[in-house]
């Protein structure tokens, strides 16, 4: 962490870096604190679409960590950026939540299913089979394909829920078209938060648990990575993947005192 010029900006997973669910993971709410408290810009970055920053500002309170609104960057936040800056003014079929909804409209998209200029799918806990089915055709009429993340699946209390990757796989297996996912594990999610903060990425530092996500767009998009072991990598994992973190730490905990001095 000292190997390099001084660390301007800080970009931190959520979901296994500072939360499992709704428990706050031991030493997030230090870390955070002290990253206010250094006065350096930060962003909590998050593939999970189906809130609006305001919403998981709720969420982490109710944890305990305090998080401002402005602090957090969504893939759908990143996802309504791209689109914005790729058609402005443009049309969309949305299958997702409030998350995604609010950040469409507030880049100015309108919603709909007649002719849209774009398919665009985040996650939901309510996928129809009547949505997917009208994502399927419009896609099959023109649309572009669209989607906020990847991930497979997600955790719930209850068990594995599938997640926007795995209703985009039906999708494309439906139509023979591959979406483009805005979302980690694409440097572009990195690149948005960077341009968020005016920061400059050999300044910045990623904090993650998911080798396969955020080391390795962190990686990509030219930051030093950190791995903590509080969520899906172990460290034994971390051997069978072809790239290396900068640093690999037990926890969160263990930044605080380079979030307060660096």
């Amino acid at each position: 962490m000292t190997d390099h010029r001084p660390v301007e900006t800080w970009l931190t997973d959520m979901d296994g870096v500072l939360v499992h669910e709704e428990d706050a993971i031991p030493g997030a709410a230090e870390f955070v604190k002290a990253l206010k408290g250094s006065g350096r810009p930060f962003l909590v970055l998050t593939n999970n679409s189906i809130f609006t920053p305001r919403d998981l500002r709720a969420r982490l309170l109710v944890s305990g960590i305090d998080v401002p609104e402005e602090s957090i960057w969504t893939s759908a936040l990143a996802t309504a950026q791209f689109l914005a800056e790729q058609r402005p003014g443009g049309t969309a079929y949305v299958v997702g939540e409030s998350g995604l909804t609010t950040a469409m409209h507030d880049v100015g998209y309108v919603m709909t299913d007649r002719d849209p200029d774009y398919v665009v799918l985040g996650e939901t806990r309510t996928y129809s089979f009547e949505a997917i089915t009208r994502a399927i055709r419009l896609i099959e009429k023109g649309a572009r394909f669209i989607a906020t993340n990847p991930d497979p699946s997600g955790p719930s209390p209850y068990g594995t829920l599938p997640a926007t990757g795995s209703v985009a796989a039906l999708i494309s297996t439906a139509t023979a078209r591959q979406p483009y996912y805005i979302g980690k594990p694409n440097p572009l999610m990195m690149r948005s938060a960077l341009n968020r903060l005016d920061a400059h990425s050999e300044t910045t530092v990623m904090v993650g648990d998911r080798m396969d996500t955020d080391i390795i767009s962190g990686l990509e998009a030219g930051l030093r990575t950190v791995l903590v072991l509080t969520g899906s990598t172990s460290r034994e994992q971390v051997e069978h993947f072809p790239y290396r973190p900068s640093r690999i730490v037990d926890s969160i905990a263990d930044l605080t005192p380079y979030a307060e001095t660096t």
